[in-house]
């Protein structure tokens, strides 16, 4: 059962990586962290790019986990989904983060104490 759980989490996190590889996919993000949009509205947004191509990134967001959809009637209205992206963080990130922090920390300290007498 471990190995499914890490083939599927691997799974999952490759899905996310590709997606946020896009710079329009990002976009679209960026648009979602502001408020839920409709399909229209987001393809009026990229006006260069045709229906048939933003539809197909926003499919490569919503495999991902990154985008959740629902339908009202002929509206389709895209939410932005954190949590993949959460996960990519505490995985990937937040180690790193931590060891930067405690530099920081301590180059404050020595900074503020280096005039004072050992």
């Amino acid at each position: 059962m471990l190995c499914f759980y890490n083939m599927s989490n691997r799974r999952s996190d490759d899905l996310v990586f590709k997606a946020l590889a896009d710079r329009r996919r990002r976009e679209i993000l960026d648009l979602l962290r502001d408020a839920p949009r409709t399909t229209g509205q987001l393809c009026d947004h990229f006006r260069k790019l045709d229906r048939c191509t933003v539809m197909q990134h926003m499919r490569v967001l919503e495999k991902a986990g990154l985008i959740i959809v629902k339908r009202e009637g002929r509206l389709r209205w895209n939410y932005l989904n954190v949590l993949p992206i959460r996960e990519l963080h505490d995985r990937w990130i937040s180690k790193y983060a931590v060891a930067a922090v405690d530099l920081l920390a301590r180059l404050k300290r020595d900074l503020e104490g280096g005039g004072e007498a050992v």
